[in-house]
């Protein structure tokens, strides 16, 4: 068995990595790199192999880190199966489509500007719509979580759930090869433990080797129910100063998530019945529709109240933003709203726009409930950096910034450790990661030999 490193290498997205035995050649995810201009440059490069000499491809979840390159892989010549689980399926045709227009809508956009400069037009789209429609043709089977799958003569496929987001799963794969048995895991992105909405991260059995991510590996988060306080806390003390809310969201898990526990806060008393919450992403309200599509991913609590005839989803005051002309709209409203909206990093979508009319004011607020990366917009915000640039103008950082991570849809570092102890690995190669904290993170794996891949690096099972 053969493994080679081409995404997510001592950085936290671009996830690529590919398998080659019992003479097959498996990609497991094919996902954007998302941060500053460098890493957007090297979407459009090389991948490191021929794209048509892919057998399979494995999607461990929805996330653009993680799938935002199929349709280039695709554009390139990739002709072979995409198994996956069947809500990451419905999910990435979501994902993939409002990827390919934002990248079209970019292009037109950056075309413009050219134009009133005088200039050459910029270069065409990473990929597509219709390249995205393209690759949903190569979805084929999908995987039920804890039962294996034959992908070809011996080699097989097992999903496992990892509690990330709807479908998101952990792979183990068995290869028979020349006489040898091989076991190989992948973590995929890891979920945390005790979450209303999901179940918790299974672990795959003890295999030789195993690809681990560590985007948490070095810290610990907040209790959940101190986090929910928190973000309560900071909607109340925002309207008190007569301000808005916006809070940048991943539209698949955290929107649904943060939903369920405004629900909540209003059922409870905690949270003003007349709480006005807009999610501005067509994305997340395509997903939310797609989540209820899927009681078989939820935790028993949420599986419970959907039986019961109850939507864990919906409140009051909340309000589903879909057209452009009612998210500009938006933007005149000068207090009391809390705007949800893609996407969660800055890097792209709605959500810049309300940062524009909104970052420079004293009274409003914006809260981070997930990672962002370097180089992106949200982390230059997180960093408090005095001024931002946005849409080609400089907007000055007045409003208050909350960073509250107990909403990670990532497991910390204790619960990465627990999870990897259960797997028992001879081997661990750590990517998804800042080097720095899988640096410190393989530090506490004793019982393994912890391994770093570079980009394109190839390594001998």
């Amino acid at each position: 068995m053969k493994l080679s490193f081409h995404g997510a290498d001592r950085g936290v997205t671009g996830s690529c990595h590919l398998i080659e035995c019992a003479g097959k050649r498996v990609l497991v995810d094919c996902g954007l790199y998302q941060g500053g201009r460098e890493l957007n440059e090297q979407n459009g490069g090389p991948f490191g192999f021929d794209a048509g000499s892919i057998d399979y491809v494995l999607l461990t979840h929805a996330h653009l880190d993680h799938c935002g390159r199929l349709p280039l892989l695709v554009k390139r010549g990739f002709r072979g199966e995409i198994v996956t689980t069947a809500a990451t399926r419905e999910l990435a045709r979501v994902v993939l489509v409002d990827a390919a227009r934002l990248e079209e809508e970019d292009v037109r956009h950056q075309a413009r500007r050219a134009q009133r400069r005088g200039d050459r037009p910029a270069a065409e789209a990473l990929y597509s719509v219709l390249d995205a429609f393209q690759t949903m043709e190569h979805f084929g089977r999908t995987g039920s979580y804890g039962q294996p799958l034959e992908l070809a003569a011996g080699l097989s496929v097992t999903f496992l759930d990892a509690g990330h987001i709807l479908g998101s799963a952990s792979l183990y794969l068995e290869c028979q090869e020349r006489g040898h048995r091989r076991s190989l895991g992948l973590s995929g992105d890891l979920g945390n433990r005790g979450r209303p909405l999901l179940r918790d991260p299974v672990a795959p059995s003890r295999c030789e080797a195993l690809i681990m991510e560590t985007t948490y590996g070095d810290r610990l988060h907040k209790s959940v129910r101190s986090s929910v306080e928190e973000l309560y806390q900071a909607i109340e003390d925002t309207h008190r100063r007569g301000g808005n809310v916006i809070i940048p969201t991943f539209a698949l898990e955290r929107a649904q998530e943060l939903l369920y526990y405004f629900r909540e806060g209003v059922e409870q008393g905690r949270l003003s019945r007349r709480l006005q919450v807009f999610l501005d992403s067509p994305m997340a309200v395509s997903a939310t529709q797609i989540f209820e599509r899927h009681p078989e991913g939820y935790g028993p609590q949420v599986a419970t109240m959907l039986q019961a005839g109850r939507d864990p989803f919906v409140l009051p005051g909340l309000h589903f933003v879909r057209e452009s002309s009612d998210s500009m709209a938006l933007n005149r409203i000068a207090s009391g709203a809390v705007i949800m909206a893609g996407s969660g990093m800055c890097t792209g979508g709605r959500v810049r726009h309300h940062l524009k009319h909104n970052l420079w004011r004293e009274e409003c607020s914006v809260v981070f409930v997930g990672y962002a990366a370097q180089g992106t917009l949200g982390r230059q915000i997180i960093d408090r950096v005095p001024i931002v640039r946005i849409f080609g103008e400089d907007v000055r950082v007045r409003a208050q910034v909350h960073t509250i991570n107990g909403f990670s849809a990532h497991a910390d570092r204790d619960e990465l450790l627990a999870w990897h102890r259960s797997v028992g690995p001879e081997r661990t190669f750590l990517v998804h990661g800042e080097e720095v904290v899988m640096q410190q993170f393989a530090a506490q794996l004793t019982q393994t030999t912890a391994e770093m891949p570079a980009l394109g690096d190839v390594v001998e099972l």
